[in-house]
C-alpha cells in the first residue's frame, strides 16, 4: 500500500463530504440526494451518517462499519479520477471510488434511479 493510499484511508469522511455536497449543489442537486446515495451504497441511515460525520470517522472505518453495503454496488463501472473502477484491486479503494463515481453522476445530472442502479 502506498503512502498516498494510506492517507486516503485515514482521511475523515467529514473532510470530503462538504466537497461532495458542493459539487452536487453547484449543478442544482441537493445534499439530501448526496445522503441518499451514501445511504444506498452503505446502508447508513440519516442518524448514522450524521454520527460518522460528527465523530470524524475515517474512510477505512466508515466502510468497515457500514451497516449493509449494497450488492448492486458491483454494477458501478466506469472511470473516476483516471482509474477504471472495475480494475481497482484494493476493495476499500474501490468502495471509495464508487462513492466518488455516484456523486459525480449526480453532479452530471443523471437520474437518481440510474445512479442507484435501479
Amino acid at each position: 500500500m502506498t503512502e498516498r493510499t494510506e492517507r486516503v484511508f485515514a482521511m475523515p469522511l467529514a473532510s470530503v463530504y462538504p466537497h461532495y455536497v458542493a459539487k452536487a449543489e453547484k449543478k442544482g442537486r441537493t445534499a439530501a440526494e448526496v445522503d441518499e446515495i451514501i445511504s444506498w451504497l452503505t446502508g447508513y441511515d440519516e442518524a448514522g451518517l450524521r454520527r460518522v460525520l460528527d465523530d470524524q470517522v475515517d474512510f477505512a472505518t466508515f466502510f468497515a462499519a457500514a451497516p449493509a453495503m449494497n450488492p448492486n454496488a458491483a454494477l458501478i463501472t466506469g472511470s473516476i479520477c483516471g482509474y477504471r473502477i472495475q480494475d481497482i484491486e484494493d476493495p476499500l479503494m474501490r468502495q471509495i471510488r464508487c462513492l466518488d463515481k455516484l456523486v459525480d453522476e449526480l453532479a452530471k445530472g443523471k437520474a437518481m434511479d440510474k445512479i442507484l442502479r435501479g
